[in-house]
């Protein structure tokens, strides 16, 4: 088994790496590369875990748990990345357009899937798919046109931060309701729990991780700091899910965001980034392909695939363009915020993953999941040069201009 094992790693991650070095080339984010390469060693073409070399039953699972650590990884990450003081500056703007932005994919999406047979908790599943946002692609377009530091490219990476988390709380809420069902004394207990796990999380959290930080520093040991962040991390995952009723990847996302706050988070962030996308994440990506098989859209598949793909740019359009426009930017700014935030990514992914392994989504929708990813991946650049087009250069890159998506 261990062979199998290390010769399907090292497929993986190398090929997880040459196809984002591929992607950068050609002017396109790593991602995308990742998950092309992902299709390809997949079922769509090659069904790598099934060749006769890898006979080993267990291999895909065991990929599989890798990938899921990859996961945990990448939101404990886009937790550190979050500077609340930013989001907060970024003001009414950023609310709205986050909010809207998620708030009509989630409608649109489900009110699409409706009249293709889907009962209403599959509908509505679909929907939130469609909610997330990755502006880390819009965000290396804008430093490339000069604009990131404009009114648009600030509400943008504000409306992303806000769009990130209330997508990730409408997720957790929705896999603690659909998965406990019963009556309304259930559901309230839900909340309940959710709520209390929630708060204190960020209050023992606050106090806590500090004092934890600065013990784990001072012990003798090699890389005691970066341990003990991944021992939170890991405890944060767990509890979220065994004790709060909330999805895991919440509770790594909070870890991340109080390690944020912490004097330690420029070294956090560096050692999580290297053990992260030198091998785990790498992993998550590759395994989105090794999952989806994009043989199975076809006939209605074929059509519903068009229309998702359709609803998913339309929806961020309408949805933070009209957030943005409320909150008094002008039509061409608010379309400028609009097409900045129609990119899916991680996050989208990361959804659509736990949809699958929740049987909210079955392998059809998924694969679909992975097409509307690649399809808005490669639109928005296109899409953002268009807009910005006459559009006067801004000197300077803020540090709002992280990866937050």
């Amino acid at each position: 088994m261990i062979l199998q094992f290390l010769l399907a790693l090292a497929i993986v991650i190398a090929g997880a790496k040459l196809g984002g070095l591929v992607s950068n080339r050609l002017g396109q984010p790593a991602v995308l590369g990742e998950l092309l390469v992902g299709l390809i060693l997949g079922p769509t073409v090659l069904d790598l875990l099934h060749l006769p070399i890898f006979g080993d039953s267990h291999l895909p699972e065991t990929i599989h748990l890798l990938a899921e650590l990859g996961v945990v990884f990448l939101m404990f990450i886009a937790g550190l990345e979050i500077e609340l003081d930013e989001m907060a500056a970024a003001g009414r703007v950023a609310v709205l357009a986050g909010v809207l932005g998620v708030a009509v994919p989630l409608v649109l999406g489900a009110a699409t899937a409706l009249p293709f047979g889907y009962a209403p908790v599959q509908s509505l599943f679909i929907g939130i798919i469609l909610t997330a946002t990755s502006v880390s692609i819009s965000a290396q377009t804008l430093m490339e046109l000069g604009v990131l530091r404009s009114r648009e490219g600030v509400a943008l990476l504000g409306a992303a931060v806000i769009d990130d988390v209330v997508v990730i709380l409408i997720l957790s809420l929705f896999v603690a309701l659909a998965g406990e069902g019963g009556g309304l004394t259930d559901v309230v207990w839900v909340v309940v729990k959710m709520a209390v796990y929630l708060g204190a999380a960020a209050v023992l959290g606050a106090w806590l991780i500090p004092a934890f930080t600065r013990w784990a520093d001072r012990q003798p040991v090699s890389e005691g700091l970066l341990a003990g962040a991944v021992v939170a991390m890991l405890a944060f995952a767990w509890s979220a899910e065994a004790l709060g009723g909330v999805a895991l990847i919440t509770g790594a996302f909070i870890a991340g965001v109080l390690f944020a706050r912490t004097p330690w988070r420029d070294r956090i962030e560096a050692g999580m980034h290297a053990i992260a996308y030198a091998f785990f994440v790498p992993i998550f990506f590759v395994g989105i392909g090794l999952q989806a098989n994009a043989r199975l859209i076809g006939g209605d598949y074929l059509v519903f695939a068009t229309l998702i793909v359709a609803v998913a740019i339309i929806s961020k359009l309408i949805g933070s363009g009209l957030g943005a426009r409320l909150a008094s930017f002008d039509y061409e700014a608010a379309l400028r915020v609009g097409t900045g935030m129609i990119s899916r990514g991680e996050v989208g992914l990361i959804v659509a993953t736990v949809g699958l392994d929740n049987g909210f989504i079955n392998n059809e929708v998924f694969a679909i999941a992975v097409v509307m990813v690649l399809a808005t991946t490669l639109v928005t650049p296109l899409l953002l040069r268009r807009v910005f087009a006459g559009h006067p250069v801004v000197s300077g890159t803020p540090q709002a201009a992280r990866e937050t998506g």
